[in-house]
């Protein structure tokens, strides 16, 4: 269990855990829906399996590539620690028990969920053909919280969706600055990405911009819910790291990359996601 763990990265589910948590609460606090926590539990193991599939399936896709690049041949199958056949085997297995966890929740999930699928192992395709692999990302990530809310709802709704922007902004932007890295390696080996294609300098400001898209949706559902002072308190916050970032990061030092692609995403992801729950629970226990 723990190389599979390492494998899929089960840390970085922390980046849009709190977001499906944010569209599961929003159809139980909004609508006349009952909280109910099998569904709850049926939505988290969906995340799981998910990203379980979506991260093993770029492992095993990217294997030989990553075998190549210096920062990432001690990934788990490039270094021998699973096999490109087990990987392959714990996609297929991720991809059904997804598929079969959609039954239980409604018809309107079990339908998308092949789609869903689609979008989230599509990724690992788009670096060998497009730069526009990181808004690819993104999308993936951005499902979590409308799929969340469908769960709940059976419907579609805006402040959702809104959501799910805000991831897709979030996410492109920040892996951007994650593909700052590999900006000569992409280059040399012919693999698409914005810094390869832009520049770091280019690329940072693209990112920029992405972000303030994510800060813009994240601001947009007051226009459409009411909320109180602690929402704010998190959207705040949220905002703050996605400039504390960019201040990590400049076009000539990009040492400090990591700790603004786990570290800062995490806190922002998480408090965000708290101050939303906390906010929820205060309107609808205290009508605060």
């Amino acid at each position: 269990m723990k190389k599979y763990f390492s494998l899929v990265l089960f840390a970085h589910s922390i980046f849009a855990l709190p977001f499906a948590l944010i569209g599961f609460f929003l159809g139980v606090t909004t609508t006349s829906n009952p909280f109910n926590w099998l569904l709850l539990v049926l939505v988290l193991l969906c995340m799981v399996f998910a990203r379980n599939a979506a991260m093993a399936f770029n492992r095993y896709l990217d294997r030989n590539i990553d075998a190549k690049n210096p920062r990432t041949q001690m990934r788990d199958i490039p270094a021998g620690k699973i096999s490109a056949n087990e990987a392959l085997i714990f996609v297929i297995i991720n991809c059904v028990l997804f598929i079969i966890t959609t039954a239980f929740i409604n018809s309107l999930c079990l339908y998308l969920s092949p789609v869903a699928l689609f979008v989230v192992l599509f990724y690992s395709y788009t670096k060998r053909f497009t730069a526009l692999c990181h808004m690819v990302l993104g999308l993936g990530l951005s499902l979590a919280p409308i799929g969340a809310y469908i769960a709940v709802t059976g419907v579609f709704n805006i402040v959702p969706v809104l959501y799910s922007f805000a991831v897709l902004f979030w996410v492109s932007g920040f892996d951007i600055i994650y593909a700052l890295q590999d900006e000569d390696f992409d280059r040399n080996e012919k693999l698409h990405s914005i810094p390869a294609a832009i520049g770091i300098k280019n690329a940072l400001n693209l990112s920029i911009v992405l972000h303030v898209f994510s800060a813009l949706c994240v601001i947009l559902p007051v226009m459409f819910t009411t909320f109180s002072w602690v929402y704010y308190v998190g959207v705040a916050f949220f905002c703050f790291m996605l400039i504390y970032q960019h201040l990590l990061v400049k076009p000539n030092d990009i040492s400090k990359v990591n700790k603004a692609f786990a570290t800062t995403n995490g806190f922002a992801s998480v408090i965000f996601a708290i101050c939303f729950l906390i906010d929820a629970f205060l309107r609808t226990n205290f009508n605060f």
